[in-house]
């Protein structure tokens, strides 16, 4: 077979479309605030599971990323303004929504001084001003490992501190060829050294190994990250990195009982599995 011939796929990773009265209102706040969602624009599996559950990831400083990741559906494009009313915006939704835990990413911006970390901080602290029993989880860029930008981003006091790792070290140049993998183990490590709950998530399905796998495990064990996250690779559009393999759900527990045996404290590990899937529970 060519490489380049997309694999079928398999029984369980056909997804079940789903939607009620919740989804509706989801996309109405959404389109009210004039907000966007990783949901939306990374073309999430789960995002009409989650609408109907009622929550969203908010993804902030525009839809258009800096970075050019094989993987991903965001679009690379000139970023836009940073929007000075966004930090309400999101907190309103926050609160239309109800939301008991409220999950915050955004894309890539290394086109400004501080990487949008202070955005981060409005955004995280107008969310608890507004809904002071909501827990906040940012799930934030690299910010190229520079602690006085990650300073800015915990002044804000988050609860938990999210940022993924995406890959293997082996594939890592390939599919994130302007990323760092350093940064991203130093954002985590230094977030646990300043008493955060740190979370990361990987996908698989790039062709890598178990082995392969274990070592990043034990490589985000070394910094002392909390919660794993691990789900299927799948394919965007043709111009995205092919999927190379659809892993089994059998491998997927296997990966979750070597996580826990690690010492991660929590450990989803399933074909649909996102980083902001199940947040809440998580969190709980």
């Amino acid at each position: 077979m060519n490489e380049n011939t997309p694999l079928k796929k398999p029984e369980w990773i056909k997804i079940k479309l789903q939607g009620n009265q919740n989804s509706n209102t989801v996309e109405k706040t959404i389109e009210n605030y004039h907000l966007n969602t990783v949901c939306s624009e990374a073309n999430c599996p789960n995002k009409m599971e989650c609408f109907a559950a009622r929550t969203a990831t908010f993804m902030i400083l525009g839809k258009n990323c800096t970075r050019n990741c094989k993987f991903c559906n965001v679009t690379t494009k000139k970023p836009e303004e940073v929007n000075p009313y966004e930090p309400q915006e999101v907190a309103f939704a926050v609160q239309k929504l109800g939301l008991k835990h409220a999950v915050v990413t955004s894309v890539d911006r290394d086109d400004l001084p501080d990487y949008g970390a202070k955005h981060f901080y409005k955004v995280a602290s107008e969310i608890k001003k507004i809904n002071p029993n909501t827990t906040v989880e940012l799930l934030i860029p690299d910010m190229h490992g520079m602690h006085e930008h990650l300073n800015t981003i915990f002044e804000a006091k988050p609860d938990i501190i999210n940022h993924n790792v995406e890959v293997v070290p082996e594939v890592f140049d390939e599919i994130c060829p302007q990323s760092n993998m350093t940064w991203s183990l130093e954002v985590l490590r230094y977030a646990k050294e300043k008493g955060f709950i740190t979370k990361s998530g990987m996908m698989v399905g790039f062709g890598e190994t178990e082995q392969q796998v274990v070592k990043l495990m034990k490589m985000l064990r070394d910094v002392d990250c909390d919660i794993l996250t691990i789900g299927q690779y799948l394919q965007p559009s043709r111009k995205h990195t092919p999927v190379r393999e659809y892993v089994t759900p059998e491998q997927f527990d296997r990966y979750k009982e070597i996580g826990l045996e690690l010492g991660f404290k929590h450990v989803a590990s399933a074909p649909f599995v996102r980083s902001s899937y199940h947040a809440e529970m998580l969190h709980e």
